[in-house]
């Protein structure tokens, strides 16, 4: 097992080195408003001759079979009000990928490869200021230079494939195309997952070795997928509480941690010729998981005669359900709608609810790449770390608060600047930050965060 670790984790990160980010369907990034299976456009097209020759010679190896590039993302945003304070902060991420054809390159029949690693910088508005449940950016992370994914997918049959290697989940499943212009995380990988999996799951910026098989025919598709468990492991004695840190270049390559399993069920339909997709999935985690409220000896963690050993709950599970329909067609544009749900258990989660729901618009007068969206989340704090917190004031401070859930507003609007890059506005409006938690400048314990809002400016660079 160990040497099938190395050989694994090895062989796919020295392939992503090698190699730099292709605009292929194959390998996609949900960091990019761009349809998947489109070729999105470069900026290499509006650059002097002498700068758009790297983009010449990409274009010969793509005749061989390896499309690669490059893509820059960059934001600034500003707590202006609530939270846990008011600040501004910058972050960025610098991406390279490749997709390689092996049936076109080396006679591989049905064989393909896809890596991507990222260059993470700056620091996140969420831990500093915002102190939110559904964290305001989807790149933000612990600043480092990590390989996110490197795998090998094989055709089996008309329709079916085999995809092994490190894979992040959050690539494939619970996917929206019409939710890709938002920037809060949730509305990409949900709010429940993020709190509730070790590690936040195998989901950007962490991933995970594992393998996923998928039948899709043109109404009805069907994946499943095992992962390791546990993106960055367990803390060690001597190991940052961090699992960023714990795993900061994603080359851990874990293959000893208790399984993860997901699987989904995806159905394309069509409405007045529109198109739309309704897809049904769970997801299972085998590993131990502390109880939000009791102690092993029964009595609650805020009892001062507890232990303060929490009682150890065995494997972990969730289900979602969510549909992404486009809404209207036009020669200019276009606009899509989506909703998406998922609960889990309320005795080992912090959180045990989450929907979300938002509408999405392409084309504007005279622009007609242009794309605006309006999206609202709500992550509902789970019945078990309610009851510690009643636990907690009958126990202590009466006055303390209760958490309850989080709510999200977002409203955001890409322009495009030049074929390949994008500028974009981006507003968020927080309600009860963190679930309603205690504001941690009140000396009493008895004030609860103030909702925040968020205002921020997001630039892409595809090259």
């Amino acid at each position: 097992m160990r040497a099938l670790q190395i050989i694994i984790g090895l062989g796919a990160a020295a392939a992503a080195l090698v190699f730099a980010e292709a605009a292929s369907a194959r390998g996609g990034d949900h960091h990019d408003p761009a349809p998947q299976n489109d070729n999105p456009p470069t900026i290499a097209t509006s650059l002097p001759e002498s700068l758009a020759q790297p983009a010449a010679a990409r274009d010969a190896l793509a005749a061989r079979g390896f499309e690669f590039g490059l893509k820059y993302i960059g934001e600034t945003f500003s707590d202006v009000s609530g939270g846990l304070r008011r600040g501004t902060i910058y972050d960025g991420k610098l991406r390279v990928s490749l997709d390689a054809d092996l049936d076109k390159a080396f006679g591989f029949t049905g064989l393909v490869f896809h890596a991507n690693a990222s260059q993470l910088h700056g620091r996140g508005i969420d831990q500093f200021y915002t102190g939110a449940l559904m964290p305001v950016s989807n790149i933000e992370a612990t600043p480092t230079t990590r390989l996110f994914e490197a795998w090998f997918e094989q055709s089996v049959a008309e329709g079916a494939s085999i995809r092994l290697g490190q894979m992040g989940a959050d690539q494939e499943f619970m996917t929206r195309a019409s939710a890709k212009i938002f920037v809060n995380n949730s509305f990409g990988w949900p709010a429940l997952a993020i709190a509730d999996l070790p590690a936040g799951g195998a989901a950007f910026p962490l991933s995970n070795l594992g393998a996923r098989a998928k039948w899709e025919t043109e109404r009805f598709a069907i994946l499943a997928a095992v992962f390791d468990g546990d993106p960055a492991g367990p803390q060690g004695a001597f190991e940052s509480p961090d699992p960023q840190r714990r795993n900061a270049d994603g080359v851990r390559f874990r293959l000893k941690d208790a399984p993860f399993v997901i699987g989904e069920g995806q159905w394309k339909y069509a409405v007045d010729d529109l198109p739309g997709v309704a897809k049904i999935g769970g997801w299972r985690h085998f590993g131990v998981f502390a109880d939000e409220r009791f102690g092993a000896d029964g009595l609650s963690l805020a009892d001062p005669a507890s232990a303060g050993v929490p009682l150890r709950r065995r494997g972990n599970f969730g289900v979602y359900a969510l549909v992404d329909q486009q809404i209207f067609r036009s020669d200019e544009g276009g606009a899509g709608a989506f909703a998406r749900a998922e609960a889990a258990p309320n005795d080992r989660n912090l959180v045990n609810f989450y929907a979300d729901a938002g509408v999405s618009f392409r084309g504007a007068p005279a622009r007609p790449d242009d794309l605006f969206g309006v999206a609202v989340g709500y992550a509902r704090v789970s019945n078990g770390a309610r009851g510690l917190d009643r636990d907690t004031a009958a126990f202590g401070n009466q006055f303390a608060p209760i958490r309850s859930g989080e709510a999200l507003v977002e409203a955001t609007y890409i322009a495009s600047l030049v074929p390949g890059w994008t500028l974009q506005p981006d507003l968020q409006y927080i309600r009860r930050p963190g679930g309603n938690i205690a504001d941690p400048r009140d000396p009493n314990g008895v004030r609860s965060l103030r909702s925040a809002f968020v205002v921020g400016l997001r630039t892409l660079i595809r090259y």
